[in-house]
């Protein structure tokens, strides 16, 4: 491809996405989880939309890690192995960064032209610093995402921000009107624009007025997607002097983003004119986290027509054709005939039991509830092991238990990593206790095997410590293929959760905050039991004609709403139109 397809005489954006990491598909591994993911959909949609959008992130040669689980059910992080040149198309252009440590550092870009399903198609660029005259330590900028310490961060970060406005500008894209920073990540792109804009001294006599903060704010929108403090990146003002180098004045940067620190969050808020959390309940969160700050809330979505199976696909096209045009005429599931609906989820279910190894005996006929995300402390991936017992016994009172889990553990979260190997040691003990209760589970959680189980169990449950769930689009992809959820009310689910009409809610809104961690964990393990043994699981087993009215219930009112389409046409009415 000639790369003057997406310069700027034939390709104008008027909106630049900026995401430390994309996820596209499981083939292009350079995303981690959630936020990822969810930037892909993003921009999948803005191509649908035929936004002008041009999306930017960074290239990761060994991507995040494929995990295996060793003998003692631990995880053990392996480098991805992929060759870009098989998905992207490596541009002919180069720019020299020297922001990082003043020196030159050569940055190349690739690209993929991702089409909608109109057929307008959107650039995506990956930043790579893997070029013959770099330094090795520079080439290992794009190495692996999230990996090194606190200063290959920053420099990452840098790459990131500052070099994707400069690569932008040698495509000569000059007319963005809209930067939109997707995290803290990118919010060093703002120091760039500051440059950009920087006013003569003699045109001002004031070399604080030199720096147009309002023009590089008018051009800039933030998203947060994270409620935990400790999540959001800071960098000592030491380490930002001796790696920085800009013509910013570091007393500026201490103004914009924190006196002790250089908070990526608090530079992003202070420089944009919009900004917003990514559920409605996460939007409240950041305002008590960020009080001097207008915090607004566009809750997230997924692309639909990625995460949709095919099964429900054809269901769709055949009782609900313009679904295609609009995701929002899902609403009309209601008509879907209650026999089609199941086989077809049958049908997904048999294609997930295909991923399970071997002897693993895992029944189609029973109920499987799955459980897969990033295995973060916050999230509880084993809080459904706190009583052994109790779910022994409702395996045993029932014809039968399944549960598949999944999800990866950063390779630096050590909490993380011991609730993969608690989860493992507990699925040894309780298999050997009962015949009727099945676990597994499943290695190297990717796009690919979150396709698979989003559609393939039969409640998706999720229980995070309230109010730490910033938004959860698993269980989005889960409704789409008509699969209820079962989850604590947070994030998301706060907004989507119809009490026993599109799946269930485990406990109230009270967070329980007072409450010691160990007592508010055996509150919440004991809300979901409750809610199995009362609600779910005589409903499966008891009450076909009901479970399969919640299976459409949770596509015509819950997928009809949470996807990347509505998403994005908040965005624009909400933040890329707004002045």
């Amino acid at each position: 491809m000639n790369s003057s397809v997406i310069e700027g005489d034939l390709y104008d954006p008027k909106i630049a996405y900026f995401s430390m990491e994309i996820g596209l598909e499981t083939q292009i591994p350079t995303y981690s989880g959630g936020l990822g993911v969810l930037a892909g959909d993003t921009l999948k949609s803005c191509a649908d939309l035929g936004l002008p959008t041009v999306g930017l992130t960074l290239l990761y040669r060994q991507g995040y890690f494929r995990q295996e689980i060793n003998a003692e059910g631990r995880q053990v992080e392996r480098p991805v192995e992929w060759d870009p040149s098989e998905k992207l198309i490596l541009l002919p252009e180069k720019i020299v960064l020297n922001e990082i440590e003043g020196r030159d550092i050569l940055v190349q870009a690739w690209v993929i032209l991702y089409r909608g399903i109109r057929g307008d198609r959107i650039p995506i660029l990956f930043l790579d610093t893997c070029i013959e005259g770099n330094r090795d330590e520079d080439k290992e900028l794009c190495s692996s995402l999230y990996s090194g310490n606190r200063e290959f961060r920053l420099k990452q970060e840098i790459l990131l921000g500052i070099g994707g406005v400069k690569f932008l500008r040698a495509l000569r894209f000059h007319n963005i009107r809209t930067f939109h920073m997707n995290e803290g990540h990118s919010s060093l792109l703002t120091v760039e624009l500051l440059r950009e804009n920087q006013r003569a001294l003699s045109e001002t006599w004031d070399e604080t007025a030199q720096w147009d903060l309002e023009s590089v704010r008018s051009n800039c929108v933030f998203t947060t997607h994270t409620p935990v403090a400790a999540g959001h990146d800071r960098f000592p003002f030491d380490l930002v002097e001796r790696v920085l180098k800009t013509e910013i004045p570091l007393d500026l940067l201490r103004e914009l983003s924190g006196e002790d620190q250089l908070n990526m969050t608090t530079l992003g808020l202070n420089l944009s004119r919009f900004a917003n959390g990514v559920a409605k309940r996460h939007g409240e969160v950041s305002k008590e986290m960020f009080p001097l700050h207008l915090i607004d809330f566009i809750t997230n979505g997924i692309h639909t027509y990625t995460w949709v199976h095919d099964q429900f696909g054809k269901l769709f096209n055949q009782h609900i054709p313009l679904w295609r045009e609009d995701p929002r005429y899902l609403r009309q599931a209601e008509i879907l005939p209650e026999e089609e609906v199941w086989d077809a989820h049958l049908d997904c279910k048999r294609e997930l039991l295909e991923h399970l190894p071997e002897g693993a005996g895992f029944d189609p006929n029973l109920l499987t509830l799955g459980f897969a995300r990033r295995a973060a402390a916050y999230k509880r991936a084993n809080l459904m092991f706190q009583d052994p017992n109790r779910l022994i016994k409702l395996a045993e009172d029932s014809p039968g238990l399944q549960i598949v889990f999944a999800g990866k553990a950063h390779p630096k979260d050590e909490a993380g990593k011991e609730i993969i190997h608690d989860i493992h040691e507990k699925i040894a003990i309780l298999q050997g206790r009962s015949k009727k209760l099945k676990i597994v589970y499943l290695p190297d959680y990717t796009m690919d095997l979150g396709f698979a189980i989003t559609g393939g169990v039969d409640v998706w449950v999720n229980n995070p410590i309230r109010p730490y769930e910033a938004s959860g689009t698993s269980g989005m992809k889960a409704v789409l293929n008509g699969i209820p959820n079962l989850s604590i009310l947070d994030g998301w689910w706060v907004e989507g959760c119809i009490e026993g009409v599109t799946g269930w809610a485990i406990g109230g809104l009270d967070p329980h905050s007072e409450l010691p961690d160990e007592e508010r964990d055996v509150l919440d393990a004991n809300a979901l039991y409750d809610k199995l043994e009362q609600k779910v699981i005589p409903t499966y087993y008891q009450d076909r004609p009901a479970w399969v009215a919640i299976m459409r219930h949770a596509i015509a009112l819950n997928a009809s709403q949470f996807h990347t389409q509505r998403q994005m046409e908040q965005y624009v009415t909400k933040a890329y139109f707004r002045r």
